[in-house]
């Protein structure tokens, strides 16, 4: 369960070329600091950075996204921290089901920081479409 010593806390990062319009509010290093800073302040160990640059949040088949999932299918992380839910992905269903079933099958915590997300406090039935 999350009180293994070695496992860690999954800090993801995702910025696609779509996002880069956008500035550098969503930029890799802002987010990076952002999760970083949060993790800090929230007594979260163990943290380890996937970050996918320049990959569309549509598409799972991002290198870090399956590096992080491989190690959730594995009992190795726990907790995954993002800066907004649309980092982890755009598509509501494959979000849904990964909330769902594997998230809690593995006991891995998720965290969107600002948008006010913990799975700690539970999940509403409109998550995946936020």
């Amino acid at each position: 369960m999350t009180g293994q010593p070695d496992r860690i806390t999954a800090l993801y990062c995702r910025l696609s070329q779509e996002d880069t319009t956008e500035g550098d509010s969503d930029s890799i290093v802002n987010q990076k600091l952002l999760l970083e800073q949060y993790a800090k302040e929230n007594a979260l160990p163990n943290t380890r950075f996937f970050v996918d640059d320049g990959y569309s949040g549509t598409s799972f088949e991002r290198p870090s996204y399956m590096e992080m999932m491989d190690l959730v299918e594995q009992d190795k992380v726990s907790a995954i921290i993002v800066k907004d839910h649309s980092r982890l992905g755009r598509n509501r269903l494959v979000i849904g089901q990964l909330l769902e079933e594997i998230l809690e099958d593995h006991h891995v915590r998720y965290i969107a920081v600002t948008d006010n997300i913990d799975s700690l406090k539970g999940l509403d039935d409109v998550l995946p479409y936020r």
